[in-house]
C-alpha cells in the first residue's frame, strides 16, 4: 500500500480511528496480501480470513453487541483497508455484521448472546438471507413462508444470490408470516442454523468474482418460536435497519478497491514506456489519472462524512447521506477501475492481473446493499421530504402580520 494520509489529515476521525486505520493496513498487508490468490478454494479462503479477523480482534467492529452503539467510521476504515488487499475477506467481514445485526437489535437474550459470541470469535460464519428469485429490490414480494405450529414455525421457500451460502453456519432468514391490514406481506425474521433438517444448499453460483454465493432452500424446516427475531411483522424493519447501517461501508470498500487500482496504475504508467517516453508523460494519461484521483477523493469524503454523521447524530436521520455515499463511491470505483484497465492496455485484460480482478470484484458493489437505481430513488425522496419540511418551517416562522398582509395582497 502506498503512503496515504487521508484519514490522518481529515477531522472526521478520532485518534482511535487513526490508530485503527494504521493497524488494519499493516494487518492486511502482512496477513491477507500473501493469501489473496484466486487459485485457492474461496470457501477455505473465507474461513481462513474469518479466523484471521477474529485473531486480530476486528470482528467486534461488525458483530455489534446490543449495548454498544455501532462505530460506523471504524467499520468503514476497516473495510477500506481490507478491500485494498482482499475483497473476499472484506465481504466476509461485512457478512458477519449483516448476518448478526438483526439478532443484536431484537433477538431474545439467550439466542442473541449464543450466536453473537460465536460470530465475534470466528467460531460461526453468518449469512443474510433476504433475496429471492422474484424478490430483489422489491422485498414485499418475498414468497418464503413461515407458518406457526404450536411452539415452532415451519419455513418453506428458497433464497438466491446469498453470500456465504454453503459456508455459513447460520442465516438470518426473512419470511412471510401473514398479511398486513393494508394488504402487504407481513415479514418476520428468524435465525436458522444450517444444521437443521429441511435446510439444503440448492446450488452454488459461479459469480463474476470468486466469492461463495448460492441458493438455499427450506423444506418444512422447523424452528423454535423463540428463534424469531423480534415480533411478527418486524422483519422488514430489521432488514432495512441492517442494510442502512452497513450502506456507507459498502462505499468504503469501493474506495479501497479504487485506491488499489489507482496505486497500481500510477506505478505502471511511470515505468511503462511507449514512443520513447513513460506513459505518465502523455497528457491524455495525465487526464485519466487526474479524474481518477479526484473521484476517489470525492468518494472518500462522502463516505466518511456519512459515517461521521451516523456516529455523532441520530443514525436514523442520515439516510440521504449514506445513500449518496454508497451511490457515488461505487459508481466512481467502477469508472476508476475501468480507467485502470484501459491504462494497463492488454495487460489489464489478463485473467488474474490485479486490475482485472478488481474490475470483477468491484462490479457487485453497485448492486448489493441496494442498487444504484434504488439509491437514487431514496436520495430524491429524502431530498423532497427535506424541502417540504423547510417550506413548512418557513411558513410557520412568518410573523402573523406578514402572513395577514400576504393574505390581503392575495385577495
Amino acid at each position: 500500500m502506498l503512503r496515504d494520509r487521508f484519514i490522518q489529515e481529515l477531522p472526521f476521525f478520532t485518534n482511535e480511528h487513526r490508530s485503527l486505520a494504521a493497524r488494519v493496513a499493516e494487518f492486511a498487508a502482512r496477513q491477507l496480501a500473501p493469501r489473496a490468490s484466486e487459485d485457492d478454494d474461496p470457501d477455505e479462503q473465507l474461513r481462513a480470513g474469518i479466523a484471521l479477523l477474529a485473531q486480530a480482534d476486528l470482528l467486534r467492529y461488525t458483530v455489534i453487541r446490543a449495548d454498544v452503539r455501532p462505530d460506523v467510521r471504524a467499520m468503514c476504515v476497516i473495510r477500506e483497508a481490507l478491500a485494498y488487499y482482499s475483497p473476499l475477506v472484506d465481504l466476509a467481514f461485512m457478512m458477519q455484521g449483516l448476518g448478526t445485526y438483526a439478532l443484536s437489535l431484537a433477538a431474545p437474550d439467550h439466542v442473541r448472546d449464543f450466536w453473537l459470541a460465536r460470530a465475534a470469535t470466528g467460531k460461526a460464519i453468518a449469512a443474510f438471507a433476504l433475496t429471492e428469485p422474484d424478490a430483489g429490490s422489491d422485498v414485499s414480494s418475498i414468497q418464503t413462508t413461515a407458518e406457526r405450529d404450536a411452539n415452532t414455525y415451519l419455513i418453506n421457500g428458497r433464497k438466491c444470490l446469498i453470500s456465504n451460502a454453503g459456508v455459513a453456519d447460520f442465516y438470518t432468514v426473512f419470511a412471510r408470516t401473514g398479511t398486513e391490514p393494508d394488504g402487504n406481506a407481513q415479514i418476520s425474521a428468524f435465525v436458522v442454523s444450517a444444521r437443521l433438517p429441511g435446510f439444503t444448499v440448492r446450488a452454488r453460483h459461479q459469480w463474476l468474482s470468486s466469492y461463495p454465493m448460492g441458493e438455499i432452500e427450506f423444506n418444512a424446516l422447523r424452528v423454535p418460536a423463540e428463534d424469531m427475531i423480534g415480533a411478527e411483522g418486524e422483519g422488514l424493519y430489521l432488514a432495512m435497519q441492517t442494510l442502512d447501517l452497513f450502506r456507507a461501508s459498502v462505499g468504503a470498500a469501493a474506495c479501497g478497491m479504487a485506491r488499489r487500482a489507482l496505486d497500481e496504475t500510477a506505478l505502471y504508467v511511470e515505468r511503462r514506456k511507449q514512443f520513447g517516453h513513460a506513459l505518465a508523460d502523455f497528457q491524455l494519461v495525465q487526464e485519466k489519472l487526474a479524474n481518477m484521483v479526484t473521484e476517489l477523493d470525492a468518494a472518500r469524503l462522502l463516505v466518511y462524512r456519512a459515517a461521521h454523521l451516523k456516529d455523532t447524530l441520530d443514525p436514523r436521520a442520515i439516510t440521504r447521506e449514506t445513500s449518496e455515499a454508497k451511490l457515488f463511491a461505487t459508481e466512481a470505483a467502477g469508472r476508476i477501475i475501468d480507467n485502470a484497465v484501459q491504462l494497463h492496455g492488454g495487460n489489464g485484460l489478463v485473467r488474474g492481473h490485479m486490475v482485472e480482478r478488481l474490475y470483477r470484484d468491484a462490479r457487485a458493489l453497485r448492486i448489493y446493499g441496494g442498487t444504484s437505481e434504488i439509491q437514487r430513488i431514496v436520495i430524491a425522496s429524502q431530498l423532497m421530504q427535506e424541502y417540504a419540511r423547510m417550506t413548512e418551517e418557513a411558513r410557520d416562522n412568518k410573523e402573523p402580520g406578514a402572513r395577514s398582509q400576504e393574505s390581503g395582497a392575495s385577495r
